[in-house]
Parts: structure tokens; sequence; C-alpha cells
């Protein structure tokens, strides 16, 4: 099993810039595939970037694409999320999730096995 923790949100200004960052404080995420998504009020959680398990395969939804980086570092068990050029609509709760099937991410949130508890990021126009 794997536990996973989010930090780095916070309030920021359009235009700004934050880092996520996904540890697991139990457990170990070098066999899973990672994905970030996030979930605004009243909307559907989204997926915002994957990367596989080796990390040589990465995506992104084409809202954060070019604006985002997913990044990972097994040697300290965490992966990023680079967000620039923040807007006013990636305001959300922030997830990262890890998906222990196959060396590859999914945008599909079901086939995440492990969850962390969210860090919220808002931003200000």
């Amino acid at each position: 099993q794997v536990q996973l923790e989010e930090s780095g949100g916070g309030l920021v200004q359009a235009g700004g810039s934050l880092r996520l960052s996904c540890t697991a404080s139990r457990g170990t995420i070098n066999t899973y595939s990672m994905g970030w998504f996030r979930q605004a009020p009243r909307n559907e959680r989204e997926f915002v970037a994957g990367v596989s398990w080796t990390g040589g395969t990465t995506g992104y939804a084409d809202s954060v694409k070019g604006r985002f980086t997913i990044s990972r570092d097994n040697t300290k068990n965490t992966v990023y999320l680079q967000m620039n050029s923040l807007k006013p609509e990636d305001t959300a709760a922030y997830y990262c999730a890890a998906k222990s099937a196959g060396n590859y991410y999914s945008n599909s949130p079901r086939l995440y096995d492990y969850w962390g508890q969210g860090t919220q990021v808002t931003v200000s126009s």
C-alpha cells in the first residue's frame, strides 16, 4: 500500500507559478504510474497530467499543455507538478494518485488505486 501526501498549494496571482509535490509517506511510488487530477466545486474530478512509473512517458490535459510539467524523482519518492502561467480557471483542489497496473498513466481516475488528500490552488485575477 501507498500513502500519498500533497503539498505546495496556495494563493497566487494570475500569471504566477506554483510547484506541487506528492510524497509517499508510507510505501514507495517507484513501481506506480502517477497522475495529477483536480476538482473544482460542482465539477467532476479531471485529469491534469500523468507520468509512467519509469518516467519515460508523460501526458497532459489540453487545458494545461505547455504550462504545466509533471516529473518524478523516485530516489525521493516524490512526484512534482510545476505550474506556470496560472489562470483563474486553474483554481481547484489538486490530487495526486498512484496506479499500480502497467507502466503507463491514465486519464481515468477510476484506474488509480491510491489517492492523496488534496491541496488547494487558488489563482486570483
